[in-house]
C-alpha cells in the first residue's frame, strides 16, 4: 500500500478478496461498495473453490472472479499451483489490500512475502486466544464469558500478525457452536467494513514502522475494540 495519505485519499482503495464459502463478508463489502459507503473498488475475488456461492455474489456485481481449485485433470490444485496462478492473477489486478474473508487455505511465506499489497485476514476468534478452526465450539468447551472475531495482518505464522481490530460479544449459557457461530458473524459483518474504513482514510496503516510508532502516539493501543453484544 502506498504511503501517500493523497492516493488514499483521492482515490478509492483497490482491494482483491479471497473467498472459499459463501462469501456473506464480500457481499458486505459489494454492498458497501455500490451504496458509496466505503471508498473501495473491489478490483477482483479469488475463490479456491468452485462451488463457493461468493463467486455468484462477485459476479453479480460484475466483479472479475478467478477460480483456482482444480487442475485439468480433474484433481484439487495443490496449494504450489495455487499460489502460482494466485501470484499471477493479484499481479495483474494490482490490489493495494488483499482481504481473505472465509478463505481456507494455509499460504505459504513465500507467497505472503511476494504479493502485490499487505493482507488481512477476518479470524472469529478472539486472537491471539483461539488459533486456528472449530473457534466456536472450542469456547463453549472451555466455557468462556467472551467471545467475538479480529482482523489481523497476515504472516507466515498462523493466525500470528498484529490484531488491527476486535469485535466482542458475551457468550450466552444457552449458545451452541451453531448461534455462537451466528452471532460472531453479524460482528464480521460490521467490523470488516469498518477496519477497511479505517485503513482507507489513513487512521490505520498496514506499515511494520508505522504500527510500531502508534504505539507513542495519542492514538488508543491496538487493536481497537469494539463491544457489539448481540
Amino acid at each position: 500500500m502506498s504511503d501517500s495519505h493523497t492516493k488514499i485519499h483521492n482515490k478509492p482503495l483497490r482491494i482483491a478478496v479471497l473467498v472459499s464459502g459463501s462469501g456473506s463478508n464480500l457481499q458486505v463489502l459489494i454492498d458497501a461498495m455500490q451504496a458509496g459507503a466505503l471508498p473501495i473498488e473491489i478490483v477482483g475475488v479469488i475463490s479456491n473453490r468452485e462451488d463457493a456461492y461468493a463467486i455468484t455474489r462477485a459476479k453479480d456485481a460484475d466483479i472479475p472472479v478467478a477460480v483456482l481449485s482444480h487442475v485439468a485433470s480433474g484433481k484439487r490444485m495443490g496449494i504450489k499451483n495455487f499460489e502460482t496462478h494466485a501470484s499471477a492473477q493479484l499481479a495483474l489486478w494490482q490490489p493495494d489490500l488483499i482481504v481473505l474473508a472465509g478463505f481456507m487455505r494455509v499460504l505459504s511465506a513465500g507467497f505472503i512475502d511476494n504479493t502485490p499489497a499487505p493482507m488481512i485476514n477476518l479470524h472469529p476468534a478472539l486472537l491471539p486466544a483461539y488459533k486456528g478452526l472449530d473457534t466456536h465450539q472450542r469456547v463453549i468447551q472451555a466455557g468462556e464469558r467472551q467471545h467475538g472475531c479480529s482482523i489481523h495482518v497476515v504472516t507466515a505464522e498462523l493466525d500470528a500478525g498484529a490484531v488491527l481490530t476486535q469485535a466482542w460479544l458475551e457468550v450466552h449459557q444457552k449458545d451452541t457452536a451453531g448461534s455462537l457461530q451466528t452471532r460472531v458473524q453479524k460482528l464480521e459483518h460490521q467490523l470488516l467494513p469498518w477496519t477497511i474504513l479505517l485503513l482507507a482514510k489513513g487512521v490505520l496503516s498496514l506499515n511494520n514502522e508505522q504500527l510500531l510508532n502508534q504505539q507513542h502516539t495519542c492514538m488508543p493501543m491496538l487493536p481497537f475494540k469494539l463491544y457489539l453484544n448481540s
